[in-house]
């Protein structure tokens, strides 16, 4: 059944780590920023800072651990039947570092955040610190994050925002990874907020944002 406008967006939130983004989404959530609830976080292991963080606010929990699962399809098919009893309307990645084969019915309904300005910096290994010090390796001179939607790859899939910030000459990976962090705290609840009043599309593989309605 269609989700009524003026219904909160239901999410899943997958977390392989400290929970930053999900605290980020939970707050934004508290203070009626983001038109939504959690109604599942899923771990990729049990004993996250992650699930603990959500437990402690009295959010459904449940840790699928990825080293018990002999293939990413049979993984994948355990986490999205969860989503599935959930009714969630929208998955959202917060740190999370396992692939995943998406079905058919989640097609554009996950989304990522990555620690920098895809298509750079991305793909298989490139997490947290390795991203920001990939980026002072290369010299650039500005990094930011990207929201985009999931498919089969590692940080692949129709970019939907990106924030920009500048990357300092005395910049170490944590300054950096701190600076990136607070665009991720805007992006990631815009790109939700975009996504709940339906005003995403995907045209010959890029996201077009609607404007609102007059």
């Amino acid at each position: 059944m269609p989700r009524s406008p003026d219904q909160p967006l239901k999410l899943a939130v997958l977390v392989s780590g400290a929970g930053r983004t999900l605290q980020n989404l939970l707050d934004q959530i508290q203070s009626g920023a983001l038109p939504a609830q959690i109604s599942l976080v899923i771990g990729s292991r049990p004993g996250l800072v992650g699930l603990q963080k959500a437990t402690a606010a009295n959010l459904p929990t449940c840790a699928v651990d990825r080293r018990n699962f002999s293939s990413v399809r049979d993984f994948s098919k355990q986490i999205f039947s969860l989503c599935d009893d959930a009714h969630v309307d929208l998955i959202c990645l917060a740190g999370w570092l396992c692939l995943l084969d998406i079905p058919d019915r989640y097609t554009d309904r996950v989304m990522n955040i990555h620690p920098a300005l895809l298509p750079d910096f991305g793909g298989q290994g490139m997490f947290g610190h390795h991203v920001h010090e990939a980026v002072l390796r290369a010299g650039c001179k500005i990094s930011g994050c990207s929201v985009h939607f999931v498919d089969n790859q590692y940080d692949h899939g129709p970019i939907i925002l990106q924030r920009v910030c500048p990357v300092l000459d005395d910049d170490t990976p944590d300054t950096l990874a701190a600076r990136v962090f607070e665009e991720e705290k805007i992006a990631y609840p815009d790109a939700i907020r975009l996504f709940a009043e339906d005003r995403l599309r995907i045209i010959g593989g890029r996201v077009v944002i609607e404007k609102r309605p007059a």
